[in-house]
Protein backbone atom coordinates (compact mmCIF):
# COMPACT_ATOMS: atom_id res chain seq x y z
CA UNK A 1 0.00 0.00 0.00
CA UNK A 2 2.55 2.47 0.81
CA UNK A 3 4.46 1.95 -2.32
CA UNK A 4 0.88 2.59 -4.49
CA UNK A 5 0.95 5.95 -2.26
CA UNK A 6 4.50 7.36 -2.71
CA UNK A 7 4.08 6.21 -6.67
CA UNK A 8 0.93 8.37 -6.25
CA UNK A 9 -0.91 5.41 -8.09
CA UNK A 10 -3.30 6.01 -4.64
CA UNK A 11 -5.07 9.07 -4.15
CA UNK A 12 -4.61 8.37 -0.44
CA UNK A 13 -1.47 10.71 -0.44
CA UNK A 14 -3.63 13.76 -0.72
CA UNK A 15 -4.74 13.16 2.85
CA UNK A 16 -0.99 12.92 4.41
CA UNK A 17 -0.10 16.21 2.76
CA UNK A 18 -0.80 18.18 6.03
CA UNK A 19 1.82 15.85 7.70
CA UNK A 20 3.86 16.29 4.57
CA UNK A 21 3.72 20.21 4.58
CA UNK A 22 4.92 19.77 8.39
CA UNK A 23 7.72 17.39 8.17
CA UNK A 24 9.05 19.91 5.54
CA UNK A 25 8.96 22.78 7.32
CA UNK A 26 10.89 21.59 10.19
CA UNK A 27 13.62 19.47 8.07
CA UNK A 28 13.76 23.08 5.85
CA UNK A 29 14.41 24.71 9.08
CA UNK A 30 16.76 22.64 10.31
CA UNK A 31 19.10 22.74 7.62
CA UNK A 32 18.50 26.38 7.70
CA UNK A 33 19.48 26.83 11.12
CA UNK A 34 22.99 24.84 10.55
CA UNK A 35 23.47 27.11 7.24
CA UNK A 36 23.15 30.46 9.13
CA UNK A 37 25.15 29.35 11.67
CA UNK A 38 22.64 29.05 14.30
CA UNK A 39 23.27 25.41 14.76
CA UNK A 40 26.98 24.45 14.76
CA UNK A 41 28.40 21.20 12.90
CA UNK A 42 31.06 19.24 14.38
CA UNK A 43 34.29 18.92 12.22
CA UNK A 44 36.44 16.00 12.03
CA UNK A 45 40.47 16.53 11.62
CA UNK A 46 39.71 14.06 8.94
CA UNK A 47 37.63 13.94 5.56
CA UNK A 48 34.13 12.46 6.14
CA UNK A 49 32.30 11.20 2.80
CA UNK A 50 28.56 10.81 3.31
CA UNK A 51 26.78 8.50 1.13
CA UNK A 52 22.81 8.77 1.57
CA UNK A 53 19.33 9.39 0.05
CA UNK A 54 16.66 11.51 -0.70
CA UNK A 55 14.09 8.93 -0.07
CA UNK A 56 12.89 6.46 2.59
CA UNK A 57 13.38 2.79 1.35
CA UNK A 58 16.17 1.13 -0.17
CA UNK A 59 18.29 2.69 -3.31
CA UNK A 60 21.39 0.74 -3.12
CA UNK A 61 23.03 2.47 -0.50
CA UNK A 62 24.89 0.50 1.50
CA UNK A 63 26.56 -1.65 -1.26
CA UNK A 64 27.64 1.58 -2.61
CA UNK A 65 30.06 2.18 1.04
CA UNK A 66 31.17 -1.35 0.76
CA UNK A 67 31.88 -0.82 -3.48
CA UNK A 68 33.97 2.75 -1.83
CA UNK A 69 35.94 1.23 1.43
CA UNK A 70 37.29 -1.60 -0.77
CA UNK A 71 38.35 0.92 -3.22
CA UNK A 72 40.03 2.88 -1.14
CA UNK A 73 41.22 0.10 1.11
CA UNK A 74 42.80 -1.38 -2.20
CA UNK A 75 44.51 1.86 -2.60
CA UNK A 76 46.29 1.58 1.04
CA UNK A 77 43.83 4.10 2.67
CA UNK A 78 42.51 3.24 6.16
CA UNK A 79 38.79 3.88 6.44
CA UNK A 80 36.60 4.32 9.43
CA UNK A 81 32.97 3.48 9.06
CA UNK A 82 30.24 5.72 11.39
CA UNK A 83 26.29 4.79 11.06
CA UNK A 84 23.22 5.33 13.15
CA UNK A 85 22.94 1.68 13.58
CA UNK A 86 19.08 0.98 12.44
CA UNK A 87 17.44 -1.87 14.09
CA UNK A 88 20.11 -2.22 16.97
CA UNK A 89 19.84 -1.46 20.22
CA UNK A 90 23.62 -1.22 21.89
CA UNK A 91 23.99 -1.69 25.93
CA UNK A 92 26.11 1.57 25.49
CA UNK A 93 27.23 4.45 22.67
CA UNK A 94 29.16 4.99 20.87
CA UNK A 95 29.77 1.19 19.54
CA UNK A 96 32.69 0.28 18.10
CA UNK A 97 31.84 -3.29 16.03
CA UNK A 98 34.03 -6.23 16.63
CA UNK A 99 34.10 -10.01 15.36
CA UNK A 100 31.67 -10.78 18.29
CA UNK A 101 28.92 -7.77 17.77
CA UNK A 102 25.20 -8.26 16.73
CA UNK A 103 23.07 -7.48 14.30
CA UNK A 104 20.60 -6.75 17.41
CA UNK A 105 23.47 -4.56 19.15
CA UNK A 106 24.67 -2.65 15.89
CA UNK A 107 21.90 -2.96 13.46
CA UNK A 108 22.34 -5.13 10.71
CA UNK A 109 24.03 -2.89 7.95
CA UNK A 110 27.11 -1.96 9.96
CA UNK A 111 27.70 -5.37 11.19
CA UNK A 112 27.13 -6.36 6.86
CA UNK A 113 29.76 -3.70 6.02
CA UNK A 114 31.92 -5.15 8.81
CA UNK A 115 32.24 -8.17 7.71
CA UNK A 116 32.46 -7.69 4.32
CA UNK A 117 35.01 -4.93 4.71
CA UNK A 118 37.26 -5.40 7.68
CA UNK A 119 37.18 -2.07 7.70
CA UNK A 120 36.99 -0.32 11.54
CA UNK A 121 32.81 0.21 12.03
CA UNK A 122 30.92 2.57 14.74
CA UNK A 123 27.63 3.09 15.64
CA UNK A 124 25.39 5.85 17.44
CA UNK A 125 22.40 8.31 17.26
CA UNK A 126 25.13 11.15 17.71
CA UNK A 127 27.39 10.55 14.37
CA UNK A 128 30.33 12.96 15.61
CA UNK A 129 30.64 10.82 18.87
CA UNK A 130 30.77 7.21 16.51
CA UNK A 131 33.62 9.25 14.49
CA UNK A 132 35.45 10.14 17.78
CA UNK A 133 35.56 6.56 19.05
CA UNK A 134 37.22 5.50 15.39
CA UNK A 135 39.68 8.03 15.46
CA UNK A 136 40.68 7.07 19.38
CA UNK A 137 41.03 4.19 18.31
CA UNK A 138 42.07 2.76 14.68
CA UNK A 139 42.97 6.31 13.64
CA UNK A 140 41.58 6.37 9.98
CA UNK A 141 42.45 8.62 7.36
CA UNK A 142 38.95 9.12 5.89
CA UNK A 143 35.20 8.38 7.35
CA UNK A 144 32.38 7.07 5.25
CA UNK A 145 29.40 7.60 6.75
CA UNK A 146 26.21 5.04 6.00
CA UNK A 147 23.10 7.21 5.68
CA UNK A 148 23.22 10.40 7.56
CA UNK A 149 22.87 12.83 4.56
CA UNK A 150 20.48 14.81 6.74
CA UNK A 151 22.27 14.34 9.90
CA UNK A 152 24.13 17.66 9.98
CA UNK A 153 25.35 17.64 12.99
CA UNK A 154 28.59 16.34 11.41
CA UNK A 155 30.23 18.17 8.87
CA UNK A 156 30.90 16.94 5.57
CA UNK A 157 33.52 17.26 3.03
CA UNK A 158 31.95 15.15 0.35
CA UNK A 159 28.24 14.18 -0.13
CA UNK A 160 26.78 11.06 -2.52
CA UNK A 161 23.66 10.63 -3.11
CA UNK A 162 22.29 7.19 -4.47
CA UNK A 163 18.96 7.19 -6.81
CA UNK A 164 16.95 3.81 -7.32
CA UNK A 165 16.87 4.61 -10.89
CA UNK A 166 13.74 2.74 -11.21
CA UNK A 167 11.83 4.62 -8.65
CA UNK A 168 13.06 8.02 -8.93
CA UNK A 169 11.33 10.16 -6.12
CA UNK A 170 7.94 8.92 -6.42
CA UNK A 171 5.08 11.55 -6.23
CA UNK A 172 7.86 13.72 -5.34
CA UNK A 173 6.24 14.66 -1.69
CA UNK A 174 7.80 14.87 1.38
CA UNK A 175 7.22 11.77 3.82
CA UNK A 176 4.65 10.80 4.80
CA UNK A 177 2.72 11.46 1.32
CA UNK A 178 5.63 10.74 -0.45
CA UNK A 179 9.14 9.11 -0.07
CA UNK A 180 11.44 12.27 0.26
CA UNK A 181 13.46 13.63 3.12
CA UNK A 182 14.36 16.45 1.36
CA UNK A 183 12.86 17.51 -2.22
CA UNK A 184 14.71 16.45 -5.65
CA UNK A 185 16.02 20.09 -5.42
CA UNK A 186 18.56 19.14 -3.08
CA UNK A 187 20.59 16.98 -5.53
CA UNK A 188 21.87 20.40 -6.92
CA UNK A 189 23.89 20.84 -3.85
CA UNK A 190 25.81 17.21 -3.67
CA UNK A 191 28.82 16.31 -5.16
CA UNK A 192 28.06 13.42 -6.64
CA UNK A 193 24.59 11.24 -8.01
CA UNK A 194 24.88 7.75 -8.36
CA UNK A 195 21.92 5.65 -10.05
CA UNK A 196 21.31 2.38 -9.05
CA UNK A 197 19.80 0.46 -12.52
CA UNK A 198 16.98 2.93 -14.54
CA UNK A 199 18.28 5.40 -16.76
CA UNK A 200 20.60 7.06 -15.27
CA UNK A 201 19.92 11.57 -15.99
CA UNK A 202 22.14 13.51 -17.31
CA UNK A 203 25.62 13.95 -14.68
CA UNK A 204 24.34 11.01 -12.83
CA UNK A 205 26.65 8.09 -12.32
CA UNK A 206 25.54 4.98 -13.51
CA UNK A 207 25.20 1.48 -11.39
CA UNK A 208 24.41 -1.92 -10.88
CA UNK A 209 24.06 -4.60 -8.28
CA UNK A 210 25.83 -7.71 -9.26
CA UNK A 211 24.83 -10.77 -7.67
CA UNK A 212 27.97 -13.36 -6.63
CA UNK A 213 26.99 -17.02 -6.23
CA UNK A 214 24.70 -18.14 -3.60
CA UNK A 215 26.52 -18.96 0.01
CA UNK A 216 25.12 -21.42 2.88
CA UNK A 217 24.50 -19.68 6.12
CA UNK A 218 25.62 -22.90 7.83
CA UNK A 219 28.58 -24.30 6.09
CA UNK A 220 29.76 -21.25 3.62
CA UNK A 221 29.47 -23.60 0.89
CA UNK A 222 28.61 -21.24 -2.88
CA UNK A 223 26.49 -22.66 -5.74
CA UNK A 224 24.72 -20.71 -8.55
CA UNK A 225 21.77 -20.02 -7.35
CA UNK A 226 19.81 -21.23 -10.48
CA UNK A 227 20.75 -24.80 -9.00
CA UNK A 228 19.17 -24.44 -6.01
CA UNK A 229 15.62 -26.82 -6.39
CA UNK A 230 12.55 -25.09 -4.51
CA UNK A 231 13.74 -21.94 -3.70
CA UNK A 232 11.65 -19.96 -1.02
CA UNK A 233 12.64 -16.10 -1.14
CA UNK A 234 12.55 -13.71 1.88
CA UNK A 235 14.06 -9.90 1.65
CA UNK A 236 14.05 -7.66 4.52
CA UNK A 237 15.13 -4.66 2.66
CA UNK A 238 13.76 -1.40 1.71
CA UNK A 239 12.34 -2.99 -1.29
CA UNK A 240 11.63 -6.50 -1.31
CA UNK A 241 10.95 -6.41 -5.23
CA UNK A 242 14.39 -5.35 -5.95
CA UNK A 243 15.88 -8.94 -4.63
CA UNK A 244 13.37 -10.88 -6.35
CA UNK A 245 13.64 -9.61 -9.41
CA UNK A 246 17.38 -10.53 -9.17
CA UNK A 247 16.57 -13.65 -8.87
CA UNK A 248 13.75 -14.10 -11.49
CA UNK A 249 17.12 -12.48 -13.82
CA UNK A 250 18.87 -15.49 -12.34
CA UNK A 251 16.71 -17.67 -13.42
CA UNK A 252 15.76 -18.62 -10.05
CA UNK A 253 11.49 -18.81 -9.72
CA UNK A 254 10.79 -18.77 -6.26
CA UNK A 255 7.90 -21.33 -5.26
CA UNK A 256 7.04 -18.05 -2.65
CA UNK A 257 8.03 -14.79 -1.72
CA UNK A 258 8.37 -13.15 1.50
CA UNK A 259 8.77 -9.13 1.69
CA UNK A 260 9.94 -8.04 5.35
CA UNK A 261 10.31 -4.83 6.81
CA UNK A 262 13.47 -2.87 6.27
CA UNK A 263 15.18 -3.53 9.80
CA UNK A 264 12.83 -6.06 10.68
CA UNK A 265 14.34 -8.48 14.03
CA UNK A 266 14.49 -12.22 13.26
CA UNK A 267 14.48 -15.24 15.04
CA UNK A 268 15.08 -18.91 14.38
CA UNK A 269 11.63 -20.01 14.77
CA UNK A 270 9.98 -17.39 12.54
CA UNK A 271 12.52 -17.43 9.89
CA UNK A 272 12.51 -21.37 10.03
CA UNK A 273 8.45 -21.09 9.30
CA UNK A 274 9.10 -19.73 6.17
CA UNK A 275 10.43 -23.13 4.54
CA UNK A 276 9.75 -26.74 5.08
CA UNK A 277 13.28 -28.57 5.46
CA UNK A 278 13.46 -29.93 2.12
CA UNK A 279 12.69 -26.68 0.39
CA UNK A 280 15.91 -24.09 0.13
CA UNK A 281 15.43 -20.68 1.66
CA UNK A 282 17.50 -17.95 0.25
CA UNK A 283 17.33 -14.48 1.47
CA UNK A 284 19.60 -11.41 1.15
CA UNK A 285 23.29 -11.17 2.86
CA UNK A 286 21.63 -8.02 4.75
CA UNK A 287 18.79 -10.69 6.37
CA UNK A 288 22.15 -13.19 6.63
CA UNK A 289 23.73 -11.42 9.19
CA UNK A 290 20.80 -11.40 11.43
CA UNK A 291 20.67 -15.35 10.65
CA UNK A 292 23.78 -16.68 11.06
CA UNK A 293 23.56 -17.42 15.23
CA UNK A 294 20.95 -19.62 14.53
CA UNK A 295 21.02 -20.87 10.57
CA UNK A 296 19.73 -24.25 9.09
CA UNK A 297 21.28 -26.23 6.52
CA UNK A 298 18.69 -25.28 4.23
CA UNK A 299 19.13 -21.52 4.45
CA UNK A 300 21.17 -19.19 1.91
CA UNK A 301 21.91 -15.86 0.66
CA UNK A 302 23.06 -14.29 -2.06
CA UNK A 303 25.53 -11.27 -2.38
CA UNK A 304 25.39 -8.49 -4.40
CA UNK A 305 28.36 -5.64 -5.50
CA UNK A 306 28.20 -2.80 -6.53
CA UNK A 307 29.36 -2.09 -10.51
CA UNK A 308 30.10 1.19 -11.31
CA UNK A 309 31.81 1.39 -14.70
CA UNK A 310 34.86 3.78 -15.57
CA UNK A 311 35.81 6.27 -16.06
CA UNK A 312 33.06 7.81 -14.14
CA UNK A 313 34.33 5.49 -11.19
CA UNK A 314 37.68 6.67 -11.67
CA UNK A 315 36.64 10.46 -11.28
CA UNK A 316 34.44 9.82 -8.14
CA UNK A 317 37.46 8.16 -6.72
CA UNK A 318 40.29 11.08 -7.98
CA UNK A 319 37.63 13.86 -6.56
CA UNK A 320 37.24 11.50 -2.98
CA UNK A 321 41.47 10.85 -2.38
CA UNK A 322 42.43 14.85 -3.34
CA UNK A 323 40.43 15.22 -0.31
CA UNK A 324 43.19 13.37 1.43
CA UNK A 325 45.87 15.75 0.32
Amino acid sequence: MIEKIWSGQSPLWILLLPLSGLYGLVSNLIRLSYRLGLRKSWRAPVPVVVVGNLTAGGNGKTPVVVWLVEQLQQRGIRVGVVSRGYGGKAGHYPLVLDAHTSSDQAGDEPVLIFQRTGAAVAVSPVRCEAVQALLAGNQPQIIITDDGLQHYALARDYEIVVVDGIRRFGNGWWLPAGPMRERESRLRDVDAVITNGGTPQTGEIAMHLAPSQAVNLLTGEKRDASTLTEVVAMAGIGHPPRFFATLEKLGVTPVNTHGLADHQALTEPDVAALARPEQTLLMTEKDAVKCRAFAHANWWYLPVDAQIASPAADKLLTDILSLLR
